[in-house]
């Protein structure tokens, strides 16, 4: 079924009382709306409502019809047929649409007991609304709450009549309606909102939406060498952009103004259709729908609360049209999957400009970000490329790991673990010793102070981009008071406390007084999210811990297994594994850690959307932080350095051996825990997550549809713009993908001394991340709101905090093999005969010869000096030396950093005198319509005394021999 819906003057009945039903903060709602009463509408098919209402006349064909809210009438076809996002008169475009359940009535029933369901429904909306005009509903016999103990007939009634309500205010505001009851998804139907020129221009104003003006200004582009860089790079990459506004000449821009109703001659109207765009309109009547309000007794209920409570199921605004179709039109979500959402241009820019422009300054700001990270990575990559190689290429020649791989030395090393394991040759490490090499040479420390820079370069060269699209999008004068404004709505779950705490202080409360949420009412919610998130992490700490535990026992039970197979690489199996281990038990925590920060910030009820997405971001950070880099930190920090020694080991839980590195270190086993965890997240996260699951949900639709592939391909054809949206997936927000990256990016800066390939990595993975986020924004998900946005908010905090913490990280983990000199002056002796009891090795003779003194990696005195097993003057030496080694390096990249951070200017040149020169020339503009105004009204002034006939006599007396004159006026 499709209705219109028209709001009449006498939409009450004669003495009823008026609903309970407000618009509120709505600038001049004096407006008229565009429906009027002698509008004539097309009946539409369906059941008929309110049947106490007027009637009118419908078109040509004579046909009665009942002007009501719902307009229905059996099989008319509409008189402009088209499936883009219009209304049925093909020429009102749909801006948003608002779905909901619908009762799939039986026919018989239904019809023949229309008249007297319809009477029924009208006397029980009386009763409400006398009953909340005379008393305030108790909280028991509200019918939002009490509807859960009601049959479900009532309660969709209910949900009716909220309905019927907000849509009577949305009419009030001005907004045009059109249901359609009649859709080829059973049991929803849609309400389609148009928002005419009227409403559009009032809440422009209103919102302070900044809009081109006829006036037009050269933009000059910066002299200075930096400029000129850029301008020649931006040449010779011209064949990488995207084929996007060919025809807007790049050295024109308009002068924007906020809009203004009373300056209207200022600004383009000639084509009123394209003066304000889709995203533009979507966004205005959602600012319209937040607004309005539907008072039912003292609970006031918005659009997020009718949402909440399942009166719609689901807002959003359309999508321009279709893109795989070879008929479709020209728009611009085709554009857009044609230059950004196609694999096929994964080496083109994107075309951040018309991503603003359909998908907003939000969505924008985050693809634009994302961008220059994948452009900044590219540098990076390179050069760790090239310290890759060079350690390919001096393995050869890196004396610690050739004195290992040499027989010759035939030095013997104690046990790696109690009992089970025995005596091993120093000789058998070399893969190991060869292979951290390749990641851990002289050529790490540059590449520590390089990424360093590149992470401060990084920033700035992102806060330059960022005020270069401010002025580029006219967001520079977008501040912290239009902020405010945009994010004043109360969430629903905040409005459903505050009015239980309403009930609950009604006669406490002094009259006039606003209740709102206090700490107090928070501090339990706050206490929990202390309590819980300190829980999680003592719960990721033991996580790790248990893997700890599994490399021990693992290790112990595979020296003792009685198969050469098992025996045969121990170290690899047991590495290997536990990084696996530790990627699912990652990948399993992040989805739990998610919920579980959701849940604790919807206890908290935050008040707007902001604050509580700010807090969500917070605590999910710290969380899927904690989570990714505890493994990692371990490894780094702590593995063979809570060991102990020969014959006084440390032991946990009983009788596990803490586990020490390898002679080369924990450097190889720390590589490859980086390596598994960061292509492991983004190969299982991106494929699995963002296009298996998506994938396997349609495929699951598919199997539970009776049609077959044709059948649905034809049904898909006929299906309205806003039919084939509802089917799309919902959108969520950007902070999943910001998370993603900036768990990503902490992997690149704070462990790269350790992993010179992972910019590598992450490089190919953006490649791909890219073009996978383009694809989902434009075919697989409902378009998002358009909402304003001048920086990244909280992440760009985030980031600078990670890039500072980068430096102290690389630097504390310094290179062991080539800091500590030869092999031999590294291993400490020890005396077999000093085990501790049960603690000596199984097999003494496991090697052919009885052992009486092996090695172990620590600067520790020998058996036969007068103070045996202390630390030896060495150890005090080698901790100075890397004390000195880290605290000056870290200072002078400190300094460096700030240095390059003070020396780059945050805002370009050229964009600074570009904002100079507008608001000159805003300035001029202003100051000529004021002249033009004197003079136009000094003409009119002059004009009417010339014209009054009464002007001779209004004139002060002239003497006779002056007669007055009109010479002038001539």
């Amino acid at each position: 079924m499709v209705g219109s819906l028209n709001h009449h003057g006498s939409a009450e009945e004669p003495g009823s009382p008026p609903l309970a039903c407000e618009h509120s903060g709505s600038p001049q709602q004096e407006e008229p709306t565009m429906m009027r009463r002698s509008d004539n509408y097309l009946p539409v098919p369906g059941e008929e409502k309110n049947l106490d209402k007027d009637f009118v006349h419908t078109t040509a064909s004579s046909r009665e019809s009942i002007a009501m809210k719902n307009l229905y009438v059996d099989d008319i076809s509409p008189l402009y047929p088209r499936l883009g996002p219009y209304f049925l008169d093909g020429r009102r475009r749909v801006d948003y649409v608002l779905a909901y359940h619908i009762q799939k009535p039986s026919s018989i029933r239904r019809r023949s007991s229309r008249f007297a369901d319809n009477n029924i429904i009208a006397r029980l909306r009386r009763s409400l609304s006398m009953r909340s005009s005379r008393a305030p509903l108790q909280p028991k016999e509200d019918p939002e709450i009490a509807a859960q103990e009601q049959r479900t007939d009532y309660h969709e009634d209910d949900k009716r009549f909220r309905r019927e309500e907000f849509e009577e205010n949305l009419l009030e505001t001005g907004l045009e309606l059109e249901k359609d009851e009649g859709s080829k998804i059973p049991g929803i139907g849609f309400l389609k909102i148009h928002a005419p020129w009227n409403v559009l221009c009032r809440e422009a104003e209103f919102m302070k939406l900044k809009m081109p003006t006829k006036k037009m200004y050269d933009v000059k582009q910066g002299n200075n060498l930096v400029e000129k860089i850029r301008l020649f790079i931006h040449k010779v990459t011209a064949p990488l952009h995207p084929k996007v506004d060919a025809n807007r000449p790049q050295s024109i821009k308009s002068l924007s103004h906020p809009f203004s109703r009373e300056k209207q001659h200022l600004f383009d109207l000639s084509d009123r259709d394209k003066f304000f765009d889709s995203k533009t309109r979507s966004s205005i009547v959602y600012e319209v729908l937040k607004r309005t309000r539907c008072t039912r007794a003292k609970y006031s209920m918005g659009i997020t609360s009718l949402l909440a409570n399942g009166v719609y199921t689901s807002a959003y605004p359309l999508h321009d049209g279709d893109i795989e179709e070879m008929t479709a039109e020209p728009n611009d979500r085709k554009l857009l999957y044609q230059e950004w959402a196609s694999y096929s241009v994964f080496y083109k820019y994107q075309p951040i400009g018309l991503i603003r422009k359909y998908f907003g300054e939000k969505v924008g700001l985050y693809f634009a970000w994302l961008g220059v990270y994948t452009q900044m990575l590219i540098p990076a990559a390179i050069v760790g490329v090239i310290v890759f190689l060079y350690g390919c290429a001096t393995v050869d020649d890196n004396i610690p790991s050739m004195e290992i791989c040499d027989p010759r030395n035939n030095i013997t090393m104690c046990p790696l673990c109690d009992r089970a394991c025995s005596y091993w040759k120093l000789v058998t490490a070399c893969g190991t010793a060869r292979a951290s090499h390749l990641f851990d040479n002289p050529a790490t420390v540059f590449f520590s102070i390089f990424m360093a820079l590149w992470a401060v370069l990084f920033m700035e060269h992102w806060k330059r981009r960022q005020m270069r699209l401010n002025y580029i999008w006219d967001l520079t004068g977008f501040g912290e008071e239009e902020e405010e404004e945009h994010k004043d709505h109360n969430r629903a779950e905040y409005e459903f406390r505050v009015m239980q705490k309403t009930m609950r202080l009604e006669h406490s409360t002094p009259k006039g007084e606003k209740v709102k949420l206090t700490c107090t009412d928070r501090l339990p919610a706050y206490l929990t999210t202390v309590v819980m998130m300190a829980f999680l992490i003592v719960v990721t700490f033991a996580i790790v811990f248990g893997v700890i535990l599994y490399r021990i026992s693992i290790k112990a039970a595979l020296h003792m297994s009685t198969y050469p197979a098992a025996r045969s690489n121990i170290r690899a199996t047991v590495k290997t594994t536990a990084a696996i281990i530790n990627l699912i038990i990652i990948i399993i925590l992040d989805e739990i850690y998610g919920a579980i920060a959701r849940w604790l910030t919807t206890l908290e009820v935050p008040k707007t959307d902001k604050s509580f997405e700010e807090r969500l971001i917070f605590k999910t950070f710290i969380l899927k932080f904690v989570n990714a880099f505890t493994p990692i930190v371990y490894l780094a920090f702590f593995r063979g350095r809570l060991v102990g020694r020969p014959g006084n080991y440390l032991y946990v839980v009983g009788s596990y051996r803490m586990e020490e590195c390898a002679h080369a270190g924990c450097l190889m086993e720390l590589c490859i825990q980086l390596c598994i965890t960061m292509l492991g997240k983004q190969l299982i996260q991106n494929n699995l997550f963002e296009i298996g699951i998506p994938k396997l949900k349609k495929l699951l639709r598919k199997r539970k549809s009776e049609l077959d592939s044709k059948q649905e391909e034809e049904l898909n054809k006929t299906l309205q713009r806003h039919e084939k949206d509802h089917f799309l997936g919902p959108f969520v927000g950007l902070s999943p993908e910001y998370m993603e990256m900036i768990i990503q990016f902490g992997m690149v800066t704070l462990f790269v001394a350790s992993f010179p390939l992972a910019p590598l990595f992450a490089l190919l993975n953006n490649i791909i991340e890219i073009r996978l986020d383009a694809k989902k924004f434009v075919m697989e998900l409902r378009r998002p709101i358009a909402a304003k946005a001048r920086d990244i908010g909280i992440w760009y905090n985030l980031l600078r905090g990670l890039s500072k913490v980068a430096v102290i990280v690389n630097y504390m983990y310094s290179p062991d093999g080539t800091m500590h000199g030869f092999v031999n002056h590294t291993l400490s002796y020890f005396n077999v005969s000093d085990f501790q009891p049960g603690t000596d090795p199984l097999q003494p003779m496991h090697l052919g010869y009885k052992v009486e003194i092996c090695r172990y990696k620590d600067y520790r005195e020998p058996p036969w000096s007068s103070t045996p097993y202390e630390l030896s003057k060495e150890f005090w030496a080698v901790l100075a030396a890397r004390l000195a080694f880290v605290i000056v390096f870290q200072n002078v990249v400190m300094l460096m950093s700030d240095f390059v951070d003070w020396l780059i200017p945050d805002i370009p040149k050229d964009i600074s005198l570009q904002i100079h020169k507008e608001k000159i020339l805003m300035v001029e503009l202003f100051m000529k319509e004021e002249q033009g105004k004197r003079l136009a009204a000094r003409d009119t002034y002059n004009q009417d005394n010339c014209n009054s006939p009464s002007s001779a006599n209004q004139s002060p007396p002239q003497p006779r021999s002056r007669p007055v004159s009109h010479a002038n006026c001539c």
